[in-house]
């Protein structure tokens, strides 16, 4: 988007209505500062989060988020301390649930439970849920992440997605495929 253009609704080249947000709103909370709402630009990192709401407190485990990941819009950050469960699922849509509810033994035949590899390139969202740890908003996100920058090129890729660090990645890096 060039600096002097209008953000807003505009037609695209099929002649549909798009709405380009030039902001992103997260909440930010845990072992920071001044725990709160924050609003930056779009193409914003998890650091800038932070450290707009005072930075980490020296409770806090830095190395526990991928601090270089691209915001997304309504989602939450939580900062832990070293020890603490970084939690898989950040709120970011109401009425989100548990992180692991219904994501493991749920009795669905899907790809992960069946034995055969999820293809995070061609996956829909069914196919994501059935991961350990994967739930609606992640799966969500990591359809989100595939359309934004298009097809992943290594499975790591999936920590660029918000929801999914180290633990989540562990449970489902050999259940995965691109």
């Amino acid at each position: 988007m060039n600096a002097g253009s209008d953000a807003g609704p505009h037609e695209d080249a099929s002649g549909e209505v798009v709405v380009e947000e030039t902001t992103v709103t997260v909440y930010v909370s845990g072992h920071v500062a001044d725990p709160g709402l924050v609003e930056l630009p779009v193409e914003s990192r998890v650091a800038a989060a932070i450290e707009l709401v005072g930075g980490m407190t020296e409770e806090a485990d830095p190395n526990a988020l991928n601090l270089a990941r691209k915001l997304v819009d309504g989602e939450h950050i939580v900062v832990p301390a070293p020890g603490d469960e970084v939690p898989e699922e950040p709120a970011a849509e109401a009425g989100a649930e548990t992180p692991t509810e219904g994501t493991e033994g749920n009795g669905n035949s899907s790809s992960a439970s069946s034995g055969s590899l999820v293809n995070i390139n061609t996956a829909d969202l069914a196919e994501l849920i059935s991961l350990p740890g994967i739930g609606p908003a992640i799966g969500q996100r990591v359809l989100d992440w595939r359309e934004l920058n298009g097809k992943f090129t290594s499975i790591d890729e999936l920590m660029e997605v918000s929801g999914i660090g180290p633990a989540t990645f562990a449970n489902i890096e050999a259940l995965v495929t691109i």
